[in-house]
């Protein structure tokens, strides 16, 4: 097992990001972080575990877009770093602004999930707050950005200069297992814009492509149009689908979670991915 203060101290050396990080870390003694247990939060936990921030504390909002898969995942990390996450349970779809799933779900949504953020993190006596956006993050079309700044959420990784590479990179070295995690999006992505989202839709989507995953597909997207299951693989995974048998469990499985029908997207998965058709 990599040991991750020998590791850090090696990155300080090597690495300037690393190092502007570290300062900026050490600038707080106490701070609470967003902890998704994506690649780029569990990157920012971890350093702040080798800056030796005062009072560090990560805080993990579960609710129904969010798996079971990063829940374990989540606490795995917080065993391997030493810093247990807080695990706090929200009700989402008691949120109508989110379930309308307008163009501004993901503001409502980030509002909703960082304020309890926020709740946790006061009753503790902390009073910074930071979430894991990265450089590339600014280059993309994210309202729930807006959200998290509006209520006061730093971003030291944009800060420090990372992109998201230059956090695969580091957390390899840092021995992190979600160095190479594809990247994440929560289950509220799977709905078509405009169509509301409920809790029936969200638990076929996670049931399906955790079906999948066990057929071995790595990234993979189903896309819940009412009773149609719109799947989307990696290009280089969809010549796989060429094997009969492979296709028809594929369609079993996915029926077998509550879809009457399924189709293939065949310009395959992109993060990028709109779900309308």
């Amino acid at each position: 097992m990599v040991n991750l203060e020998e590791s850090g101290k090696e990155l300080l050396t090597q690495n300037k990001e690393f190092s502007n990080l570290i300062n900026l870390l050490k600038e707080s003694s106490d701070l609470a972080i967003a902890f998704s247990g994506g690649a780029d939060s569990a990157f920012l936990l971890a350093a702040a575990r080798i800056a030796g921030a005062g009072s560090v504390l990560p805080v993990t909002i579960v609710s129904d877009f969010f798996t079971a898969g990063e829940k374990e995942r989540v606490i795995r990390l917080g065993q391997y770093l030493s810093i247990p996450p807080i695990l706090v349970p929200v009700n989402i779809l008691d949120d109508a602004r989110v379930t309308r799933n307008t163009d501004r779900r993901c503001y409502f949504c980030k509002l909703f999930l960082f304020s309890r953020i926020m709740t946790e993190a006061k009753r503790r006596g902390i009073h910074t707050f930071l979430h894991g956006a990265n450089l590339d993050d600014l280059q993309e079309f994210r309202p729930g950005m807006d959200a998290a700044r509006e209520l006061g959420f730093k971003m030291p990784l944009v800060a420090a200069g990372f992109t998201k590479e230059k956090i695969r990179a580091c957390s390899k070295m840092l021995g992190l297992e979600t160095w190479d995690l594809p990247a994440q999006s929560c289950l509220a992505t799977r709905i078509p814009q405009g169509d509301i989202i409920t809790k029936e839709k969200l638990v076929k989507v996670e049931r399906a492509e955790a079906c999948l995953n066990g057929l071995g597909f790595g990234r993979v997207r189903v896309r819940c149009h009412g009773r149609l299951a719109r799947i989307e693989f990696c290009p280089d995974e969809l010549n796989r689908l060429g094997e009969p048998d492979l296709r028809q469990e594929v369609v079993q499985r996915i029926k077998g979670v509550g879809f009457h029908s399924v189709c293939i997207n065949l310009e395959g998965y992109t993060p990028a991915s709109r779900v309308q058709i």
